[in-house]
């Protein structure tokens, strides 16, 4: 289902790359989209360890650490500076919701249908997106019509010649970016779901608009609305499954959220994806 307010199909050309990499180095730290929808859900303040209760596959130190960044970011915030006091979504956090669904619906129509919880599938696919220059090398995949090669690359994004083959690396083995042969010197091209980011890319550029006022360097656009709940929160690696069982008992679906757990636990499929002559990939 497209995105309220954005176009069916958006030109990664036209955005910013700088922007949208700045955007993305908020949102797209591992735990990040997990704590937002927890808080989200409950659509109240709350308390580091009940953040960690509703999450129990993550320790409470590493929800602790989250969202003192989320804080620090603006994504959350606190009614007093006491030691211990309740975190909820700002108006910036919550504003996240047309962003994760337009992330949601490119990695189900791109990188895999298998069953997944919402928050598992935002987040793998935040992780494919949001190392530095990823949006730079794709921009300028997307700039030529046919394949393009190394060192032309290394031009049209601005890197250096060693960070360069790490990036192309990691962009394969992510499903964005493929060789067209396996020898020294060929070229590369987008694969069909590098095409398809445009979409995304716009959402977030448009999400990030705040940042840019700061800076004074744009006017604000209008932010579209979600209109539609995903659900799930899934068992997690390694989680203490009476834990998870009580959680998610606990847990109800409720309206005006950014995406509703589901009653019962869903299985955590992984979400690694593959292609041909693609380097292995790792978290």
């Amino acid at each position: 289902m497209p995105t309220p307010g954005l176009p069916l199909t958006a030109s990664i050309a036209s955005i910013d790359a700088q922007r949208v990499e700045e955007a993305l180095a908020r949102i797209g730290p591992k735990w990040t989209t997990w704590t937002a929808m927890t808080l989200a859900q409950v659509n109240g303040p709350m308390r580091n360890r009940d953040v960690a209760a509703q999450l129990p596959f993550v320790s409470e130190q590493v929800v602790g650490k989250r969202l003192t960044t989320m804080h620090a970011d603006g994504l959350v915030i606190r009614d007093d500076d006491r030691w211990g006091a309740p975190y909820r979504l700002s108006t910036l956090g919550t504003s996240l919701a047309p962003v994760l669904r337009t992330v949601s619906d490119w990695s189900h129509t791109h990188l895999t249908r298998e069953p997944m919880a919402e928050a598992e599938r935002v987040e793998d696919a935040l992780h494919r997106l949001h190392l530095r220059h990823s949006t730079a090398v794709i921009q300028a995949l997307d700039s030529t019509d046919g394949p393009m090669r190394f060192i032309h690359i290394v031009e049209q994004a601005g890197l250096s010649s060693g960070l360069a083959p790490q990036r192309l690396l990691r962009l394969q083995a992510d499903g964005l970016v493929a060789r067209t042969g396996s020898r020294h010197g060929d070229p590369y091209v987008l694969t069909d779901a590098g095409q398809a980011l445009g979409a995304v890319y716009a959402s977030v550029e448009q999400w990030s608009q705040p940042f840019a006022l700061r800076s004074g360097t744009a006017a604000p656009r209008p932010a579209a609305a979600a209109t539609r709940t995903h659900v799930g929160i899934p068992l997690g690696a390694g989680a203490d499954s009476a834990r998870t069982a009580a959680a998610l008992r606990r847990s109800t679906a409720t309206s005006n959220v950014m995406f509703s757990h589901a009653p019962q636990p869903q299985p955590r499929v992984s979400a690694a994806v593959t292609a041909r002559s693609a380097p292995g990939r790792g978290r």
